[in-house]
């Protein structure tokens, strides 16, 4: 008869897992503490430990920590109420087996213990984790969520990220596709590489071969000096396919060729070069539909499609809203501070956000153009996209944000007297968010960036240090 210890302070869980394991045949125990469950641990020589992360005194997580160095091939699942992506990654990295949000359900449950502890006694724990050095989540490549399908792309990402095999992230235009693509390179065993983004439909039609694989000089007329192709620069790294099913079928075939060869042919030269990447896509094309009407590689798409990670759209994952706005808003560099009203709140809430992600964002930045005191109310906030709408559209364009904004400030100044510096009150809320933009664009550095916004380094260096941003880069 195989063992389980329970280790959670919630005594209405504890019970319930205790039955349905019970149940199932196994002799059960359980504590409330980690400190407790060191002794138990020693007495009875468990088969499998449940886990809760939050725990009186010593954490499920630092737990974890001695477990793997006293307990390796003792299977451990990890049970959260309050799941992050830093969270999954680091119970992953410390041996879990794997991690459960709570609630869970329990036929779910008991499939994984079943599965947990066979693998015990075949070949142990899963044996691929990330190093204890894994890379922490970025401002701007940050996964937030509470929804119960965040908290599953939170797993996937942990459990995933240590074994490089491609992974194709599919979700509406907007859902965050590419920051999923970031955190997975930044858990994975190539987070020292780069990490090369390729926006297919970016890419100049007359030079997609080039930018892709590079050139030779004279390959071409124009090819003044050799360039080095986007997948070039991906060795040792990871490259991002964002609308990979915008490639045409003749650059499929080469894309097939070079994730198995791993070598690639730059434009006009008879020598390859290594490239060695993991492949990461993102799509919100139906891949499988392209490839039954021949638009799409079957190869390339079994190829691509190992892993599989669906972004649900956000108006199906309310609970992610909240504290995705509280996030954006967090970013904006003003010199007063900036909060939500709660009928504010309400509106984020209710709305459908056909353009996902990036309609909230941009909802955000539009409210902290427009709000003219700390308090963000519904007035603020721009008019909701329509569903055949795309963010950008509408009224988020920045035509009329600018208009909005004069409206409100001169209706303001028929209560409180003639408007006055409304020039310099325009640039305290929009060139924060400009030179933000410009630095994320080119990766912090600020000689590129002044030199893309046509101002001095230095008066860009005083303007940063005046918003606040002197730490946004070096």
């Amino acid at each position: 008869m195989s063992r389980v210890l329970i280790v959670d302070d919630e005594p209405n869980i504890a019970w319930a897992l205790k039955e349905a394991l019970g149940d199932e045949g196994f002799e059960v125990s359980a504590t409330a503490s980690a400190e407790e469950a060191w002794g138990l641990i020693d007495q009875s020589e468990p088969d499998l430990v449940l886990l809760d992360v939050r725990l009186p005194g010593v954490d499920g997580l630092t737990t974890m920590e001695r477990l793997r160095q006293e307990h390796r091939d003792l299977p451990v699942i990890v049970m959260t109420a309050f799941g992050s992506l830093e969270t999954a990654v680091r119970a992953v990295r410390n041996g879990a087996y794997d991690y459960l949000t709570k609630p869970f359900d329990l036929d779910v449950m008991l499939s994984l213990v079943h599965r947990a502890i066979n693998s015990r006694s075949s070949s142990g724990a899963a044996s691929a984790r990330l190093d204890d050095g894994a890379a922490s989540d970025s401002q701007e490549s940050v996964l937030l969520g509470k929804s119960p399908q965040m908290q599953e792309i939170f797993r996937k990402i942990a459990l995933l990220a240590a074994h490089d095999v491609p992974v194709l992230i599919t979700g509406e235009s907007g859902t965050g596709k590419e920051v999923v693509a970031k955190a997975i390179h930044q858990h994975s065993l190539r987070q020292d590489g780069p990490f090369v983004p390729v926006c297919v439909p970016a890419l100049p039609a007359n030079l997609v071969e080039s930018e892709l694989f590079g050139h030779v000089k004279g390959a071409f007329t124009g090819a003044t000096a050799q360039r080095q192709g986007l997948l070039s620069q991906a060795h040792r790294g990871t490259a991002f396919f964002d609308e990979i099913g915008d490639i045409e079928l003749s650059l499929q075939v080469k894309l097939l060729r070079i994730l198995e060869s791993h070598q690639v042919q730059p434009v006009g030269s008879a020598q390859s070069v290594p490239s060695d990447f993991r492949l990461l896509a993102a799509t919100n094309r139906n891949l499988s539909e392209m490839v039954r009407d021949d638009q799409f590689r079957e190869d390339l798409f079994y190829r691509l499609n190992v892993f599989h990670l669906h972004i649900a759209p956000l108006r199906d994952r309310r609970d992610d809203v909240l504290p995705l706005a509280e996030h954006f808003l967090s970013q904006q560099k003003r010199t007063d501070a900036l909060t939500f009203s709660e009928a504010t709140r309400a509106e984020l809430e209710s709305r459908r956000w056909y353009g996902n992600v990036r309609e909230l964002k941009h909802a955000v930045q539009y409210a902290a153009v427009m709000c003219r005191s700390g308090n963000i109310e519904p007035s603020d906030l721009p008019e909701p996209l329509s569903p055949n709408q795309t963010a950008g559209q509408g009224g988020h364009s920045i035509e009329a944000a600018v208009s909005d904004w004069m409206e409100k400030t001169f209706q303001r100044a028929t209560e409180e007297g003639s408007p006055s510096g409304v020039y310099q009150a325009f640039l305290e809320v929009v060139e924060p968010v400009l030179f933000e933009e410009t630095l994320k664009r080119t990766n912090g550095n600020r000689k590129e960036a002044s030199q893309i916004l046509g101002v001095h380094r230095q008066t860009l260096r005083e303007k940063m240090r005046r918003y606040g941003m002197e730490g946004d880069a070096e």
